[in-house]
C-alpha cells in the first residue's frame, strides 16, 4: 500500500512538473508574440492554452483521490494540497498569458508605439521566478522560495515604471491612449503573473518549514 502511494506522489509531482513546462513555454511565447508581433504565434499560445487546463483537471482528480484512499498525514498531507494550489497558480499564469496574446493581436491592427525593451525585461524576470518557484518546488528549498519573495519587488517596480512612462505618452498624444492602455494591460498581466510565482514560492515554504507566510511582513516570515 505505501508503495502504491509513492509512486501515485511521484505521479502527482510529475504532472505539476509537466504543468510547469508548458507554463514556462507559454509565457515565453507569449513575449515572444509582442515583440515579433506575431499574430500566428499569439493565436497558438491562445489555443494551447486548453493543454494547461487538461492537466489542471488532472492534477485535482489525483490529489482529491489520494486525500480519499490513503488519508494521508504531515508532509504528505500538505505536499498534496500544495500541488492542487501550486496547480490553480500555473492554470492562472497560463490564462494571463493567453490575455498577453489577446491584447497583442490587437495591438498589431495599429502601428507599434514604442520600441518594447523595458516589457520583455519584465517578462523575462517574471519568467525566472516562475523557473525558480518550481525548481524551489521540486528541490524542497526554501532558500530559493524566499529568493522567489524578494524578487517581485523588482518586477512592481518594472511594472511601475512602464505605467509612467504609458501615461506621458496619453498625456503628450491622446491618438496614442488605445495602443498605451493595452501595454499596460500587459503589464499588468505579467505582474499579476510575477504574483503568481510569489504563491507558489510561498506554498514551498510552507511545505518544507511547516510554516505559512501568506499575509505577513517580511520580518515576521
Amino acid at each position: 500500500m505505501q508503495r502504491h502511494f509513492d509512486e501515485e506522489l511521484t505521479e502527482l509531482k510529475q504532472k505539476i512538473l509537466r504543468m510547469g513546462a508548458l507554463v514556462e513555454d507559454q509565457l515565453q511565447q507569449a513575449t515572444k508574440a509582442l515583440v515579433d508581433r506575431d499574430v500566428v504565434l499569439a493565436q497558438q499560445v491562445i489555443d494551447n492554452d486548453r493543454r494547461v487546463n487538461t492537466i489542471d483537471v488532472e492534477v485535482d482528480e489525483a490529489c482529491l483521490e489520494l486525500l480519499a484512499l490513503f488519508q494521508p498525514a504531515a508532509r504528505d498531507l500538505r505536499f498534496i494540497t500544495t500541488a492542487m494550489k501550486i496547480s490553480t497558480d500555473l492554470e492562472r499564469m497560463s490564462d494571463l498569458a493567453e490575455n498577453i496574446c489577446e491584447r497583442t493581436i490587437e495591438l498589431n491592427d495599429e502601428p507599434q508605439l514604442k520600441p518594447y525593451i523595458d516589457i520583455p525585461a519584465m517578462g523575462e524576470k517574471a519568467l525566472s521566478m516562475v523557473r525558480e518557484a518550481l525548481d524551489a518546488f521540486v528541490r524542497g528549498d526554501s532558500v530559493l522560495a524566499r529568493k522567489v519573495l524578494d524578487d517581485d519587488d523588482e518586477v512592481d517596480e518594472l511594472n511601475e515604471q512602464i505605467f509612467r512612462e504609458l501615461l506621458s505618452y496619453m498625456i503628450e498624444n491622446p491618438k496614442t491612449i488605445s495602443r498605451a492602455i493595452r501595454l499596460s494591460f500587459i503589464s499588468k498581466y505579467i505582474e499579476r503573473i510575477a504574483d503568481h510565482a510569489t504563491n507558489i514560492a510561498e506554498l514551498v515554504v510552507y511545505l518544507v518549514e511547516g510554516k505559512i507566510i501568506r499575509h505577513t511582513l517580511p520580518a515576521e516570515s
